[in-house]
């Protein structure tokens, strides 16, 4: 007898050459997934729980490969400025002068509670306080890989710039304490905040545990510009010298490649992280994702931050990443919607090495799994659930949500977190966040 029986659903087990499963069912025992089938003559697996999806589609949570999840303070906060100035005159003196361990706590919660509404099961976040985040993830029940992140500037947590290997170090250490749902490693802001020491060092520190290691690449004109002037070099040509690129590195963003970067990444198994929305409300640029997956390197899709997103909704990244390179390459094949939702469930989780847990429904894989309600105006009729999945659905559509077996919303209700306490938290603070951005010289 399994534990949990969800039956009467459309399944897509997000296997390749899978097909969609009519009348299917997920079983799952203790946190994992025991069988994946259809309702016939047999009849359906004994339970304990059984849930009818009464229709509504199954599949795997989504995978967002980057989000700073604290920053969903800062939402709204300092829209409609260049990168340049949103950093230095906003995002920096914010995180400097008012950020502490208690906010980035309550801002993680809100990120979680906005991700499991949306229907991700696994985030990676790479921030300051990153234990905050860690503890928050962890008392929401998502899978989470968190990296403390680093810079060689005075930062949030480590107003000593000699210290940040150290703290990032013991982060990871104490890592141990939280189980199988939560990873802990190290992310480098990038090649132009963090030196050469400090990107090897820190890379040393991730590939003797096996850990991925996240860093922001070729992101912008201007981080082109400005590596090139320091080494003479690209930034994935220098990056590479140091010994960073390897199958365990995540490149972020990864806008300004030319053909030999990403032949570069290609042979290095570089993991790439694809940001549409973030790169385009900052203007940075469009991923040249298509080349990269014709080179065969693994993409994923991510939010970045609630500040320069201004969401953490994958259901937009995907519907954004499947039509922006479709008009950017005047080819309307481009990014197939099931290649889309591949990047948001399966490839993302490749991206974050958990293909073992999570990104199928298979029998063996962790019961990472959402229901999307299909009884709905714009999602009906329904002839092909993976068109409708990124070119129609949203997040509200999302009502179940389940991480490790354990659910975490119900019938759109969440079943880990008080969102009443959030949202009680966020906007008391919200007044004091207000005056001290009042307080910042303006451009």
């Amino acid at each position: 007898m399994t534990d949990t029986l969800i039956h009467n659903a459309l399944v897509l087990t997000l296997e390749p050459g899978s097909p969609p499963l009519e009348r299917g069912y997920v079983a799952i025992t203790g946190s994992r997934i025991s069988a994946v089938g259809q309702d016939g003559p047999q009849g359906l697996p004994a339970a304990r729980e059984r849930l009818d999806a009464r229709g509504g589609l199954v599949l795997p949570g989504l995978v967002n490969t980057h989000c700073h999840a604290p920053m969903t303070w800062f939402r709204g906060l300092a829209d409609d400025l260049p990168l340049e100035t949103w950093f230095r005159d906003f995002i920096f003196p914010l995180e400097r002068g008012w950020l502490n361990p208690d906010r980035a706590y309550w801002g993680a919660l809100l990120a979680a509670a906005e991700l499991i509404r949306g229907g991700v099961t696994t985030v990676a976040d790479g921030y300051f306080y990153a234990a905050e985040v860690r503890r928050a993830f962890s008392q929401a029940g998502l899978r989470a890989v968190v990296a403390q992140g680093i810079v060689d500037l005075p930062a949030p947590g480590v107003p000593d710039p000699r210290d940040n290997l150290r703290v990032a170090e013991e982060f990871v250490e104490s890592g141990r304490d939280f189980g199988d749902l939560i990873t802990s490693t190290i992310f480098c802001h990038s090649a132009y905040t963090c030196g050469p020491e400090t990107l090897k060092s820190a890379k040393a520190l991730t590939r003797t545990r096996g850990l991925p290691f996240f860093l922001h690449l070729a992101e912008t004109r201007q981080e082109m510009e400005e590596i090139q002037r320091r080494t003479g070099l690209r930034p994935g040509a220098y990056l590479d010298g140091l010994g960073v690129l390897d199958e365990l590195t995540v490149a972020v963003h990864a806008v300004w490649l030319t053909e030999e970067d990403q032949d570069l990444l290609a042979l290095r198994g570089v993991k790439v992280s694809h940001c549409p929305e973030s790169n385009l409300k900052l203007a940075a640029g469009v991923a040249p994702v298509p080349d990269l997956l014709a080179r065969g390197v693994t993409v994923g899709l991510g939010t970045d931050g609630a500040a320069s997103n201004n969401n953490l909704d994958l259901w937009g990244e995907m519907n954004l990443a499947a039509r922006l390179h479709k008009v950017w390459r005047h080819d309307p094949t481009a990014l197939s919607a099931p290649q889309v939702l591949a990047l948001a469930t399966r490839q993302g989780a490749r991206v974050l090495g958990l293909t073992d847990q999570t990104g199928a429904l298979v029998p063996g894989k962790a019961a990472d799994l959402i229901i999307v309600d299909l009884n709905q105006p714009h999602l009906t009729p329904l002839h092909d659930p993976y068109s409708h999945l990124v070119y129609a659905a949203r997040a509200r559509d999302v009502r179940q949500v389940m991480v490790g077996g354990r659910w975490l919303l119900r019938r759109g209700e969440f079943a880990t977190l008080d969102w009443q306490e959030i949202a009680g938290q966020i906007r008391a603070g919200r007044e004091d966040l207000a005056a001290f951005g009042r307080s910042l010289p303006r451009p």
